[in-house]
């Protein structure tokens, strides 16, 4: 009697238990245990294995991890945006290098095999390479580039010229030639030039005619060297008109010219506007087969009509 009470007994509290059990099941489902299996088995006297290293994580399998950054050769910051990469894989053989790998990014990783490798990070018209030797641990490492900036503006006098009217060509000096080498012909105001370090020969154009700036500038790495050229220009509009004031004749063909006979520009419409490089010009009007001239004078900063007389 006494061991079938027990047996009952066990089993009232058996199914009291599989009852809450059911009732926490909810809760269990909502936070998972992480699935273990059994820890492996290590022999006594051996050292435990070592962790993955990052590079190792970040890889497929039979591929290293290289991961690369840029900084300033001078002080050594770091270079933070404005790179491009390329990673060039060595042939055994001896043939020239292939592109492998491309990015954009400030510090890329690249998953590759292990083996020979030139790394090129490029920074506006700068660059820097190394060469890297990847193995299955794979590798972290620097390229140095000797760069710096330039930022280019233009003003009359104390007002800046806006930078839509502006453009700019950029030279290395050689051999005593300012102009020797041209760097880009297609700088805006305004804009990052990013240029390796040294002395570079700045033409500033004002407008499309002569008004035209020089200036030798220094690029200093890892600075943004900015350079403000100085114009001596002004904007005219040019008139044909019966009397002083008067409205202008539409599809007056004219021409600007030096004293000395040489056209510096031309233009066809009742009011084209013309900005000119200080000094004395002389402007002739067409209309309808008669011809009709002027001398006038440009002061810079001094923004004017210049009327011809119809008569």
């Amino acid at each position: 009697m006494f061991e079938l009470e027990a047996y009952e007994a066990g089993r009232r509290l058996a199914g009291a238990a599989f009852a809450l059990a059911l009732l926490a099941a909810p809760a269990v489902a909502q936070s998972p245990a992480p699935i273990q299996g059994p820890a492996p088995t290590q022999l006594p006297g051996t050292p435990a294995p070592a962790p993955a290293s990052p590079a190792q994580l970040g890889a497929p399998m039979g591929l290293a991890q290289l991961s690369v950054s840029a900084q300033f050769a001078s002080d050594r910051k770091p270079i933070r945006s404005g790179l491009n990469w390329r990673i060039l894989s060595e042939a055994a053989d001896g043939s020239s290098p292939r592109i492998v790998a491309r990015s954009a990014e400030a510090e890329p990783s690249f998953s590759l095999p292990p083996g020979n490798y030139i790394v090129h990070a490029s920074y506006g018209f700068a660059s820097g390479t190394k060469r890297v030797n990847l193995g299955m641990l794979g590798q972290r490492d620097q390229v140095q580039i000797s760069a710096g900036a330039l930022s280019l503006a233009g003003s009359i006098g104390d007002a800046p010229i806006p930078a839509g009217q502006l453009s700019f060509q950029v030279f290395v000096p050689l051999q005593g030639n300012s102009e020797g080498r041209l760097v880009t012909s297609e700088a805006k105001a305004g804009e990052i030039i990013r240029l390796p370090e040294g002395t570079y020969h700045v033409v500033s154009t004002y407008g499309d005619s002569n008004a035209i700036q020089r200036a030798d500038v220094k690029v200093e790495t890892g600075k943004v060297t900015d350079a403000t050229l100085h114009h001596r220009a002004a904007k005219v509009t040019l008139k044909l008109v019966a009397a002083a004031g008067g409205e202008a004749f539409a599809g007056t063909a004219f021409s600007v010219l030096t004293p000395g006979g040489d056209v510096i520009r031309e233009a066809i419409g009742a009011f084209p506007q013309v900005i000119l490089a200080e000094g004395d010009y002389v402007l002739i009007a067409r209309q309808e087969g008669q011809v009709y001239s002027r001398d006038f004078k440009v002061e810079s900063g001094a923004d004017r009509d210049i009327e011809v007389m119809a008569k």
